[in-house]
């Protein structure tokens, strides 16, 4: 077996909700053994400013540019993950020299792989310094920059996970704020793509009309009807069309097309909308998947399952009904893509990014101290 090692991996997603920490033990390969989890919550502060950001974000022509309020939020997001990760380590009785890597991920702000422009902000030296611990951030630029979609990434991190769960076909569904799937066959070339909206423009609508973060419950979305003539529209996008790989920003679709409809009614056809996507996605696919595995926040809305479960007419399970732990599986993924990393081994795909060939990714931060 090649060398273990104790990674952590930090996750902050589209949906805005907080920063995810994962503790594993791995070679980057097969051997996988996950550790503690958890989520430490956006201040209402600090998500108030990335929205802020996202819209600063989109005049950005260099990926190292990080005009006012970019510059401001890079050191607030860095220094978040820096309180978060030593509050875990005491919580969890661990030493900075317990931890081999930090698999940072950083916070999105602008994905536009056909102009080779990703944008994920984290200063990754910061972190290192300030927590006495090497850092690997910056983990989808390279794939980016040799022509690659920069996503998804998790596709690597999956296929280890499936070698414990029996044969397939099988996908991976993550749904945060955009919503990917990885297909897994024995003995096929993994596939992975962006399947369309998860939890944003939900989020998003629900921000607007009730002042909430999310649809908990899918309480909102159960009280309303899908507006079918919205959700047509919504659907005759050329992205669905478009070939895999292929990858989306969070602000590819807007919520124009639902002016006009009560808050219930369009909670319900954006709960349609993600599931409608998922479904198109098949065609893309090998083959139908046999089951479905669901990650990610869109899992804990009980109004997204029961869509997703009609549309597909298989098993969709939540990761948890599988023994995942469904709140840390990408956290655990840049943990195990740091390691992969150390190791120059690849962690994007032809058949995952459209990349040419299979290739690693990721900067190697060495603390100062």
């Amino acid at each position: 077996m090649a060398n273990v090692t104790a990674a952590l991996g930090l996750m902050s997603g589209t949906s805005m909700d907080g920063i995810d920490i994962a503790l594993i033990e791995t070679d980057g390969e097969r051997h996988v053994a996950p550790g503690p989890s958890e989520t430490v919550d956006y201040t209402p502060g600090l998500r108030a400013l990335y929205r802020e950001v996202l819209d600063a974000a989109r005049t950005l022509d260099r990926r190292e540019d990080r005009p006012a309020p970019l510059d401001e939020f890079e050191r607030e997001i860095t220094d978040a993950h820096m309180r978060a990760v030593t509050a875990f380590l005491t919580r969890h009785g661990l030493a900075p020299g317990d931890i081999g890597v930090i698999g940072f991920h950083g916070q999105t702000v602008l994905h536009r792989p056909e102009r080779r422009l990703t944008v994920q902000l984290g200063d990754g030296a910061r972190l290192a310094d300030g927590l006495g611990i090497r850092v690997v951030s910056d983990l989808r630029a390279a794939d980016v920059a040799a022509g690659g979609q920069g996503a998804p990434l998790v596709p690597v991190y999956h296929s280890a996970l499936a070698a414990g769960l029996g044969s397939g076909p099988r996908a991976f569904l993550n749904i945060g704020g955009v919503a990917n799937l990885t297909y897994i066959a024995d003995g096929a070339p993994l596939v992975a793509f962006d399947t369309g909206p998860g939890n944003a423009l939900l989020d998003d609508w629900v921000l607007r009309h009730l002042g909430t973060d999310c649809d908990r419950d899918g309480a909102l979305a159960r009280s309303g009807h899908v507006d079918e003539a919205r959700l047509a529209r919504l659907l005759d996008h050329a992205y669905f069309e478009a070939p895999a790989p292929k990858s989306l920003d969070r602000n590819d679709f807007s919520l124009d097309a639902l002016d006009g409809l009560s808050p219930q009614d369009g909670a319900a056809t954006l709960v349609a909308f993600t599931s409608a996507a998922v479904a198109r996605a098949v065609a893309h696919l090998p083959a139908a998947p046999a089951s479905w595995v669901v990650c990610g926040g869109g899992r804990r809305n009980p109004a997204i399952m029961d869509a997703l479960r009609d549309r597909l007419g298989v098993p969709v399970e939540t990761a948890e009904a599988v023994g995942l732990d469904g709140d840390a599986i990408e956290a655990e993924a840049f943990a195990y893509m740091a390691v992969r990393r150390l190791a120059n081994l690849a962690i994007t795909f032809p058949s995952t990014t459209g990349v040419a060939e299979p290739l690693t990714g990721g900067v190697i931060h060495e603390p100062a101290r």
